[in-house]
């Protein structure tokens, strides 16, 4: 919102793009933004490009008030946004065009002739062009990208993520902490999706309800998005079912596949540039050929490794029977998630207040860290281990001991170094430095 003002207030012509997965919230944020303003919004849809520009036309002549405006006879969109510039005059007005990848997807000429008329017209006016999408790949590369007609012309972009992890609370006010984090791994950050929890429900029985159970909005909606998204979805589907199943290297999921390598990389390629899938390396390598996989949004890390695999049980009504047969499962799951929540820099900031130029885990051989902060202009380290479990203060002070020594083992000689520990709970976090548990996650 404040980027949105900001570039409002600027009283100059304004192009920007804003983009980011499906159900995160663009359209929301943009109808917020222009209530209070002049503004025309137009959806984009499936329709042939010609019915879209008429469509448009229609708002556009509604919003002038101009009856003959809506009889013109125009071609393409370039006569259509330059006769609209023309007839606006020295008027802010917002303009908004969603699903932008659609109209491109219909009749690919349209960048161009959006091109046309930014340079021609409408950037020698006050109108505020803002095209928005959802296909992360088309926005990024037909839009912004250097081959694009529209590139350079843009004059500001925002890709909208994920709320924080400390606002899911306010979709479920009555949640406890512990709650809290295991919703944020069945749903991540996604509005869309935390709206479909009932606050008045616990959260098996919203997991069972509203994620598990056939016909619920959660059931199938990973499926929908995949095959809207991508071409040859099955494949894709196979190594997500790979990853969220534990395999994490790339070898272990050409194996699991049995697709062909070349095809494997293409694939996760395209699932990380969609945020779907993430590649991480030792925290301390730049380069390593050690990457590790795995899913980094939660919905589709949870719907890969408890509802496509148990799909004939969940057509048959068996969501509860599943649920409860997954139980031990999830705990173990909840470890890596718990793991990833910590390591998010607005998480972590709030927990540690350590400062910090990289974050990440480390690994060689057969030793861990589950995360590591460091500060490399002032050469200080934090190390900190993550347990999604109850701690007596013996076994907390054993781990951190034991994290000393790992410590030993990433180098970083002349460094400061420091030793912190996270858990559900830990019994006696007084006597120890450096430790946080669940009571730590509160917002305030």
């Amino acid at each position: 919102m404040e980027f949105l003002e900001n570039r409002y207030s600027s009283g100059r012509a304004e192009f920007l793009i804003i983009y980011g997965r499906r159900r995160i919230g663009k359209t929301e944020l943009l109808l917020h933004f222009a209530k209070d303003k002049a503004h025309v919004y137009f959806l984009a849809t499936e329709r042939p490009y010609r019915e879209n520009i008429r469509e448009l036309q229609k708002l556009l002549a509604e919003f002038l008030g101009d009856e003959l405006f809506g009889k013109i006879a125009f071609e393409d969109i370039d006569e259509l946004l330059m006769t609209f510039a023309d007839r606006a005059g020295d008027e802010r007005i917002v303009l908004i065009i969603d699903e932008f990848p659609l109209l491109i997807e219909q009749y690919r000429p349209v960048l161009s002739l959006l091109q046309k008329a930014w340079d021609l017209e409408i950037s020698k006016t006050k109108l505020m062009l803002i095209l928005c999408g959802s296909s992360v790949s088309a926005m990024e590369t037909d839009v912004m990208g250097y081959k694009s007609p529209l590139y350079g012309r843009r004059t500001g972009q925002w890709r909208i993520d994920e709320i924080p992890f400390f606002h899911i609370g306010e979709f479920l006010p009555g949640y406890s902490p512990e709650d809290l984090v295991k919703t944020y791994g069945v749903l991540g950050g996604v509005p869309a999706y935390l709206l479909q929890f009932e606050p008045e429900k616990s959260f098996d029985e919203n997991v069972v309800g509203n994620v598990l159970s056939k016909g619920s909005f959660l059931y199938e909606e990973a499926e929908i998005l995949m095959r809207e998204e991508l071409r040859e979805p099955a494949n894709y589907f196979a190594i997500l079912e790979a990853v969220a199943g534990g395999r994490s290297r790339f070898g272990e999921i050409v194996n699991a596949t049995g697709l062909d390598k070349s095809l494997v990389s293409k694939y996760l390629t395209v699932l990380q540039r969609l945020g779907i899938v993430e590649r991480n390396v030792p925290v301390t390598a730049t380069r390593s050929k050690r990457g590790l996989y795995s899913i980094a949004d939660s919905y589709f890390a949870f719907w890969f490794r408890y509802v496509l695999p148990n799909k004939s049980y969940l057509e048959a009504g068996l969501a509860e029977e599943v649920w409860e047969r997954s139980r031990e499962d999830f705990n173990t799951y909840m470890g890596g998630v718990f793991e990833k929540l910590v390591r998010k820099p607005e998480v972590f900031m709030k927990l540690t207040d350590f400062r910090f130029t990289r974050i990440g885990r480390w690994w060689y051989k057969g030793e861990e860290i589950d995360l590591v902060a460091l500060n490399e202009r002032e050469k200080k380290a934090l190390f900190v281990e993550v347990k999604w479990r109850a701690l007596k203060e013996r076994e907390a002070r054993r781990i951190l001991k034991d994290l000393e020594r790992k410590a030993e083992l990433v180098g970083l000689d002349g460094w400061e170094k420091h030793y912190g520990i996270v858990a559900k709970e830990i019994e006696g976090k007084e006597e120890l430095r450096l430790a946080w548990d669940l009571k730590d996650f509160k917002k305030n």
